[in-house]
């Protein structure tokens, strides 16, 4: 297992890789120090990330593995194909999944996701368009959608709690 600690605007994110996948990111709330890595899967994640909140990138291509379930897995696999720049509800993403009946699980699946950004959590949002249940904190959550509708340079720049 390998990471590395990385500042970004958000926090200092920890990103960790078996030899093949990149398997967490998290941004940390403690005042960590940023390391080095000489794993390249690492650095093309840093890399990835930095074009992702320097605006140049808008999908990621790494190769990802977190554990889950099935169902967890089908979430997450439904997370990624939420265009940058946009937000579902639960309640549209449990329709997607054909699941209508889910929601809470799916929620809850949402908040297991160990590879925040990459796989874009933040981009679900309340059926009332209010921010709820991101583990990087809910700041975070309304700085990336603010960011990528910044980049899109299209719709809500501020969005309300």
């Amino acid at each position: 297992m390998y990471e590395v600690y990385h500042r970004t605007p958000v926090g200092i994110a920890l990103i960790t890789a078996d030899d093949t996948h990149i398997t967490k990111v998290s941004i940390r709330d403690e005042e960590l120090e940023e390391t080095a890595t000489d794993s390249p899967l690492l650095n093309e994640a840093i890399k990835q990330l930095d074009e992702y909140f320097a605006g140049e990138r808008k999908e990621f291509d790494l190769p990802l593995n977190q554990p889950g379930s099935a169902f967890q897995q089908q979430v997450w696999q439904e997370l990624l194909k939420i265009p940058y720049g946009t937000t579902i509800t639960y309640g549209q993403q449990s329709n997607k999944m054909k699941n209508p009946l889910a929601i809470r699980a799916i929620a809850a699946s949402n908040g297991k996701n160990n590879l925040w950004i990459i796989v874009p959590c933040h981009r679900v949002i309340g059926s009332n368009g209010s921010l709820t249940g991101y583990a990087g904190g809910l700041w975070r959550k309304q700085w990336l959608l603010e960011h990528e509708a910044r980049v899109m340079g299209t719709g809500q720049t501020k969005l309300a709690f």
